[in-house]
């Protein structure tokens, strides 16, 4: 999820970009086809750029990593992070019921009849 709120529609998105890629013969220039159309949708040239160029490397038109294979790690990247976690809190209480057990047997040995022969 974007840190952003998103006002344009996938489906606007979508459309523009098409467009863009649909439309750069009949404008002089690629730029000049994303500035015309940016201007029609209400965003940033900028913006319908990235979108147009993360389409290329959805399609394959573009070296890049796919929307969905992006979606695929970072969601195996998160589930690496909360198992390290559980991993070092798991590390962490087995070490602290080892010295418990240890201070324990330490506690019953010093009492032990046969500890004062």
């Amino acid at each position: 999820m974007s840190k952003t709120t998103n006002k344009f529609s996938p489906e606007v998105r979508d459309r523009a970009v098409r467009m863009v890629l649909d439309g750069a013969g009949s404008h002089g220039s690629r730029w000049q086809a994303i500035t015309s159309i940016a201007a029609k949708i209400g965003c940033s040239a900028n913006t319908l750029n990235d979108w147009v160029k993360k389409a290329e490397v959805d399609i394959g038109r573009r070296a890049g990593i796919p929307s969905d294979m992006a979606e695929k790690m970072k969601a195996l990247e998160r589930e690496n992070r909360q198992l390290r976690q559980a991993n070092e809190i798991l590390r962490k209480a087995s070490a602290y019921f080892a010295m418990a057990e240890l201070d324990r047997r330490s506690a019953r040995c010093c009492r032990s009849p046969l500890h004062l022969l």
